[in-house]
């Protein structure tokens, strides 16, 4: 399948460096220089994933995020500056699924752009498991693994395709601790040095979504030291 991504960028040097890179491995490229031309561009419901330049200019990044989230939940990639961790921070908050740190060589932006594709259409979103139970359970969640969809207590549960990778994967084993190296790995196939705040980031957006008191929270729990496992106190 030839994928379609969306590039939300307008520095010159990023949007040309970024398209040969894309193109050179299969990808046909659009790209967004403002919001104008990100309007028509998501309109055309073309995009396979979304590519968003954290440094331009011309938009406001977290409203764009926001806007797609209302709408859609494309895999969405952040490049992001090395030097600014809170930015990163509430773009993941406001439901990006992964970052690229600037200054970054492209080929690791294809290669993570090729994991999250892979993830997210070829493995069914979160990499169901062939022969696996098509719904999980666990407490007053359930997780549709086909449709991946989240419910709780048959209310539907917004969250991002990251965030349903990482409640996949622990769902699959309950009480069963993973490491954030093993979640992180759930989401792209990699680690990254900078992924251990990232994960926590996702774990606490995951928290807020699906817990009655995400400060005491009832099914994701920190085993310190070690990491995190599902588990419910029913």
């Amino acid at each position: 399948m030839g994928y379609n991504i969306l590039l939300v960028a307008d520095d010159r040097e990023t949007k040309e460096l970024l398209m040969l890179h894309l193109n050179s491995n299969g990808f046909t490229v659009d790209i967004a220089e403002n919001e104008e031309m990100f309007n028509v561009c998501f309109g055309h419901q073309k995009a396979n994933l979304i590519l968003i330049d954290m440094m331009m200019k011309s938009l406001n990044i977290y409203e764009l995020i926001r806007v797609i989230r209302l709408k859609s939940n494309l895999p969405i990639i952040l490049i992001a500056d090395k030097e600014n961790d809170a930015n990163r921070i509430l773009g993941l908050n406001l439901g990006a699924d992964a970052c690229v740190i600037n200054p970054y060589n492209p080929l690791e932006v294809i290669a993570e752009v090729q994991a999250m594709l892979r993830r997210y259409y070829e493995l069914g979103c979160g990499g169901r498991i062939p022969g696996e139970t098509m719904v999980l359970r666990v407490g007053e969640l359930v997780l549709d693994t086909e449709a991946f969809v989240l419910r709780k207590n048959g209310n539907v549960l917004s969250l991002t395709s990251a965030e349903l990778k990482i409640l996949a994967k622990l769902m699959r084993s309950p009480k069963r601790v993973f490491t954030k190296t093993q979640l992180c790995e759930c989401i792209n196939g990699r680690y990254y040095e900078n992924d251990d705040r990232t994960m926590m980031v996702h774990i606490s957006n995951i928290r807020a979504k699906i817990e009655d008191d995400p400060a005491n929270p009832k099914y994701i729990k920190t085993v310190r030291g070690l990491g995190y496992k599902i588990d419910s106190d029913d």
